[in-house]
């Protein structure tokens, strides 16, 4: 290690405490926001015509007003809130569904039943991820968790995978080894040896997922075939586009920062919990080679 090393790494820590910090209380304000949406505080006139079209930011409108007239700050907070529905509801639906398939699939390597859930994870990564959605998200129209279903579809291949590889790994160790030897039913091993050394890798992806939810929302709702019921940073940018044909911005410019802001603090939330839970790349950091 270089001398100019031994003076930069104390220093890195104390980095990535801050940005853990900054991101957390990014993470923490969207959901203050998420929640006083879904306890009636703030933003429950987000579909209201409260001003003049496209009004200029004021005291009473801090972010002006749309096309209609409706308050484009309460429509973002609003819209708040349907983001965390999906990325937690896609999220923990995805991990659940990934997991338990992916530490059987770990666990029988080899088998009949592995080759079968390799074949359906294949043949679904086989197809482009947003034409299955929105294939998936068509067929089932009209039905309020359409989406939410596509996304769950789709998603739970990728921790399905990673687990799989984890789970083939951790069978090698000679505590799994002494539970085969000792009796345990392949139902008991999993679930009591297996899925608890994978909590890591299944908050990582949880986090991952999240994020890609969110985002995938965001496309779909502004091709029109995302979120009908409620409002969405995708709707809001699908409105912008008139507005901005007639040099309004506002609406586009709250819809992209709200979203920009979620998805970097989780994605650096991500990264972080990675470099602390992950076993291997804690010891990349103790050997100083990250």
């Amino acid at each position: 290690m270089t001398r100019g090393h031994a003076k930069q790494m104390p220093h890195r820590p104390w980095r990535m405490l801050r940005i853990d910090h900054i991101a957390m209380i990014v993470v923490i304000a969207y959901l203050a926001g998420a929640l006083g949406v879904w306890l009636g505080l703030w933003a429950i006139n987000w579909a209201e015509i409260t001003g003049a079209m496209w009004a200029a930011p004021s005291a009473e409108h801090w972010l002006g007003t749309n096309r209609l007239g409706q308050d484009i700050f309460s429509r973002a907070v609003a819209a708040t809130a349907t983001a965390f529905e999906i990325g937690v509801l896609v999220a923990v639906a995805s991990i659940l569904i990934g997991g338990l398939a992916g530490a059987v699939a770990g666990h029988f390597s080899g088998s009949p039943l592995d080759e079968l859930i390799l074949w359906l994870k294949g043949t679904i990564d086989a197809i482009p991820f947003y034409l299955l959605v929105i294939a998936i998200a068509f067929a089932l129209k009209g039905h309020t968790m359409a989406m939410h279903l596509a996304m769950i579809v789709a998603f739970w291949t990728t921790t399905a995978r990673v687990v799989r590889a984890e789970t083939i790994r951790i069978g090698q160790a000679g505590f799994i080894e002494a539970a085969h030897a000792g009796g345990s039913t392949p139902t008991r091993i999993i679930f009591r040896h297996l899925l608890p050394n994978l909590v890591h890798v299944l908050l990582i992806q949880a986090t991952l997922v999240f994020v890609a939810a969110i985002k995938a929302e965001v496309v779909l709702s502004f091709l029109g075939i995302g979120v009908q019921d409620s409002i969405s940073w995708g709707l809001m940018l699908a409105e912008a586009g008139q507005d901005i044909m007639a040099g309004q911005y506002m609406n586009f410019l709250a819809a992209s920062l709200f979203l920009f802001g979620l998805v970097l603090a989780v994605s650096l939330l991500a990264d972080r919990l990675q470099d602390r839970l992950d076993p291997r790349t804690r010891h990349l950091r103790s050997v100083g080679i990250e």
